[in-house]
């Protein structure tokens, strides 16, 4: 008789055994697992842990129930409800990818346009170094073509004096005298004087377009004789 309730008492838990592996699987739970698994695949755990957490503990809690406890109506309601928690967080997780991939693209075009301005500033700088070394090579031909020029001025002999001088109106012989080209002196106008005594008659006195010799060939004491007679005129 022992025997014969064993036998029963198995063939029952077979029956059991079969009949809840051939139970159908619940929608809600069907589409709770692929949310959780989808969250689980695209960084929501990294992202929000708390909201995955709060996400895998419902499903988890549907699954007890399901399984364990083999209550479905129970383990659909946690099912759906982490179900529409996995889709809340689906979409909070791809705004926030979107907005890190957005200021992940702002970060690459700041630096990049930081870069193209150091460029600019380095390309600048470098123009700027360039032209000064050109500005300073111009300057040193400059100087060195005026140095040239002196150099040859000063090989050159000095234009000669002129030897005859045409009276200016209002002009006077003292002035005449001072003249650079004549003698830079207005103490020496009794030699222009004495050398055109012919056309001379008063010395305060000179026409226009006289034309006077202008001696050159004086000695130091015909100056020293002339100055002496200009200060007493």
């Amino acid at each position: 008789m022992l025997g014969v309730c064993r036998q029963a008492i198995c063939i029952l838990l077979l029956v059991a055994l079969l009949a809840a592996c051939s139970a159908p699987i619940s929608p809600w739970r069907s589409k709770a697992a692929l949310i959780v698994d989808e969250l689980g695949k695209n960084d929501a755990p990294v992202l929000f842990p708390q909201e995955y957490k709060s996400v895998l503990e419902t499903f988890e809690h549907g699954e007890a129930l399901y399984y364990v406890r083999d209550i479905e109506r129970g383990a659909d309601g946690y099912f759906e409800l982490a179900l529409k928690k996995g889709e809340t967080l689906k979409a909070e997780v791809q705004r926030l990818k979107a907005q890190l991939a957005a200021e992940k693209q702002q970060r690459i075009a700041e630096l990049a346009a930081k870069a193209e301005e150091e460029q600019l500033m380095r390309a600048a700088a470098e123009a700027e170094i360039r032209l000064r070394a050109q500005e300073l090579i111009r300057a040193k031909e400059a100087e060195a073509e005026a140095l040239k020029f002196v150099q040859k001025k000063a090989k050159e002999p000095p234009p000669p004096l002129p030897s005859s001088y045409t009276v200016r109106r209002g002009e006077t012989l003292p002035q005449i005298s001072a003249r650079t080209e004549i003698y830079n002196d207005s103490t020496l106008w009794p030699l222009i004087y004495r050398a055109n005594r012919d056309q001379i008659r008063d010395p305060r006195r000179l026409w226009p377009g006289q034309i006077f010799v202008i001696p050159r060939n004086f000695s130091r004491d015909e100056a020293v004789e002339a100055r002496r007679y200009s200060n007493k005129k």
